[in-house]
């Protein structure tokens, strides 16, 4: 499978079981591409402050870890560098931009400088966008409009993505395992579960 194809299925995708396993091992594979030390190849650090905090918004720290204990912006970033075009790349980093634009409008700041309920508001209005979107025919035609094309369809896309394909989020929240402790084979629950 090769990347664009990866990425046309994530963006079809409305939901994580959705992906393909191979699909799902090249996402974890980019996670393996990302550095030790956090390095930007794309995002500037205002813009890696703004993925922080959104994809966190979209998926905090509970009683497991966040978006950002997974890295999510780091491999948002990686994503944006090696696997989208120069179109979708330009959509995405406009789509940031324009976030600051509405946070500056509506409260005189930018989103990472705005209260969580602030930055909860621009995001929920965001998502409304894109759920009208998605349900308005476009002009001239019966068939829906895809949000493939919208900022937040691909943030919250990529969020989801980075978070259950990493290691945090595939073992933590998933309770799945990337490598399985041990193989038990044919042996029966009962026995299995007094051992």
């Amino acid at each position: 499978m090769q990347r664009r194809e990866a990425l046309r299925l994530l963006a079809s995708a409305a939901a994580l079981p959705l992906l393909s396993r191979e699909a799902f091992s090249m996402f974890q594979a980019a996670h393996q591409q990302i550095p030790e030390q956090p390095v930007l190849r794309t995002l500037n650090p205002h813009q890696n402050a703004t993925v922080t905090m959104i994809s966190e918004i979209i998926i905090p720290q509970t009683d497991t870890p966040g978006a950002k204990a997974a890295r999510v912006n780091e491999f948002i970033d990686l994503i944006l560098t090696e696997w989208y075009d120069e179109e979708e790349k330009s959509t995405f980093l406009t789509g940031l931009t324009e976030v600051d634009t509405r946070t500056r409008d509506l409260f005189g700041k930018d989103f990472v400088d705005c209260a969580e309920k602030e930055q909860i508001e621009i995001l929920q209005a965001l998502d409304d966008e894109v759920t009208t979107a998605r349900t308005e025919p476009r002009r001239g035609s019966r068939r829906k409009r895809p949000p493939e094309r919208n900022f937040f369809f691909m943030i919250k896309q990529l969020t989801l993505i980075g978070y259950y394909t990493s290691q945090v989020g595939f073992e933590q929240e998933l309770h799945g395992e990337i490598i399985p402790a041990r193989h038990a084979g044919c042996v029966p629950l009962e026995e299995e579960a007094t051992k």
